[in-house]
């Protein structure tokens, strides 16, 4: 199957509306599959950085050193998302025909895709804040987060371009992989 895709023009670039018609946001539900498949992924992601940062740190209890594991995991994460932010797409955006570039359809600088890493966190950091003082119990937990998610996808479709809030803040946009690209 040949992807070849005809690289944009200066010309295309200074129209917004041809521009809009080429950048197009893949539907929220091939968003949000490829989403969860991230998810899946990060999950040994996560399991090597756990079991690198236990060895190096000699912690031989998992609630030892809980915080410091947080922020290695963060940072690990960071890492993970601008590099590849950078270079366009995650493996789970290559599965998904999901492409991420900057608002013109340009790749991404290293600084704007850990700018979008950090405020991709809007997709947890609110429920989590307001559910910490409260002490449910992990499915109350979960349920309420995944009401927050839900909601939170589902504001991308008030928007004309469709994109969600964190890529709006961050001048990034998620496009269909076959999207042409600027040469």
């Amino acid at each position: 199957m040949n992807h070849a895709v005809e690289p944009l023009t200066e010309d295309t670039l200074t129209d917004a509306s041809t521009l809009n018609s080429i950048l197009i946001a893949p539907s929220v539900l091939r968003r949000m599959a490829c989403w969860l498949y991230e998810g899946l992924l990060l999950f040994g992601v996560v399991f090597i950085s756990g079991y690198l940062f236990s060895t190096l740190s000699q912690t031989r209890h998992a609630l030892d050193n809980r915080h410091g594991l947080q922020a290695f995991v963060f940072l690990v994460f960071a890492i993970y998302f601008t590099w590849f932010g950078h270079k366009g797409q995650t493996l789970a955006m290559k599965t998904w025909h999901i492409r991420l570039v900057d608002v013109h359809g340009l790749a991404l600088t290293q600084k704007r895709a850990l700018l979008r890493y950090v405020l991709s966190w809007i997709w947890f950091l609110p429920p989590l804040a307001v559910l910490a003082p409260l002490q449910l119990s992990g499915g109350e937990t979960l349920v309420l987060t995944l009401g927050w998610v839900s909601v939170w996808a589902v504001l991308s479709r008030f928007r004309t371009d469709k994109q969600f809030w964190h890529d709006v803040w961050a001048g990034t946009r998620l496009v269909n992989a076959n999207t042409p690209t600027k040469a």
